[in-house]
């Protein structure tokens, strides 16, 4: 009989963490019939997410509840959970009951026929978001198609059902804002989509607004390609070939027929336009240069101020710190 370690981050979810937890219980011990433990991490909520995952671990020992000391965000979120996962197989989820538990049984019977698949991504038949969430995961979808060079018809969603060997790679990484699709990705070409069911948010809004959609595409772009700088480069390349071209040109004029270079609202024109790609250029390298800081700093990608696991892992590593003093 397999383990498997459901791993959600959790953000301002009171509301639907008991619901998250009975129907997951029900799902694996009545549709499933495997053994299962929930790892819950707490994103550093401003509700009483962390109060309410401490109750569910008091009633059932397979509940872990994890506090992150601040707000990290949802993929340090995951890989804090990962370091916890005892499963064989590593099932991904969100808090907010859009990714419904009644679909994990789909994933494990495909992963179960399938040895040749590494990693099931969930694929959503009917999304229930908003456009600009929509337009933005797809932007993102073929941005990552692009930098990663994988299949443009594979969709990444945070729904997945992966095997230990891959979490274990993934957890190796010392990446500064790592993203767990792009890492799984890099680390394995056998992954496959199924398609699922995607319920509607029944409480709160999602937290990925435009602007948080667009800083991480962004992030997304320098981290893994170079096309911002090629861009520029290209530009620079054909800006200094029309120079030589509209000089000779006009060069010609002089001598030929006399006509000097006219032009003042031309002449600022172009400056002003040349002077703003120097900037954006400029701009774009500093990016890429802050992440070579980010990542030189190598500061930690979570910290945990309490857990309440069935093994304690905290008091472990206590332990473990002070026979190696000793």
């Amino acid at each position: 009989m397999s383990l498997y370690s459901i791993v959600v981050p959790v953000y301002n979810s009171e509301h639907t963490l008991e619901e998250l937890y009975t129907r997951l219980k029900t799902v694996f011990e009545d549709t499933v019939h495997q053994d299962f433990e929930l790892i819950l991490v707490d994103d550093s909520s401003k509700d009483n997410s962390f109060a309410i995952m401490e109750q569910l671990h008091q009633r059932d020992p397979r509940v872990k509840a994890i506090q992150l000391a601040k707000n990290f965000g949802q993929h340090p979120a995951l890989l804090c959970g990962f370091s916890y996962v005892k499963g064989d197989f590593v099932i991904t989820m969100d808090d907010d009951l859009q990714h419904p538990p009644e679909e994990i049984p789909k994933l494990i019977q495909v992963m179960d026929q399938r040895d040749d698949v590494d990693v099931i991504i969930a694929k959503y038949a009917n999304r229930h978001h908003n456009f600009i969430r929509k337009m933005g995961t797809r932007l993102s979808v073929y941005a990552t198609s692009k930098m990663l060079h994988k299949d443009p018809s594979l969709e990444i969603t945070s729904f997945r059902l992966m095997r230990r060997f891959i979490m274990d790679a993934i957890v190796q990484n010392t990446i500064h804002l790592p993203q767990i699709g792009n890492l799984l990705v890099q680390t394995s070409n056998r992954i496959i989509n199924v398609e699922v069911q995607h319920d509607a948010r029944k409480f709160g809004h999602s937290g990925y607004t435009f602007r948080r959609l667009v800083k991480d595409l962004i992030y997304d772009i320098t981290t893994n390609s170079s096309f911002p700088l090629i861009v520029v480069r290209d530009i620079g390349v054909v800006s200094f070939v029309v120079s030589i071209c509209l000089a000779i040109y006009y060069l010609f004029r002089y001598f030929a027929f006399g006509v000097s270079v006219e032009g003042f609202t031309t002449t600022v024109l172009l400056i002003l336009a040349y002077n703003g790609l120097i900037l954006l250029g400029i701009g774009i390298l500093g990016e890429y240069l802050m992440h070579v800081l980010d990542e030189a700093k190598k500061m930690p990608h979570f910290v945990v101020r309490r857990a309440e696991t069935e093994d304690n892992r905290t008091d472990e590593n206590k332990e473990d710190k002070a026979k190696e003093t000793a």
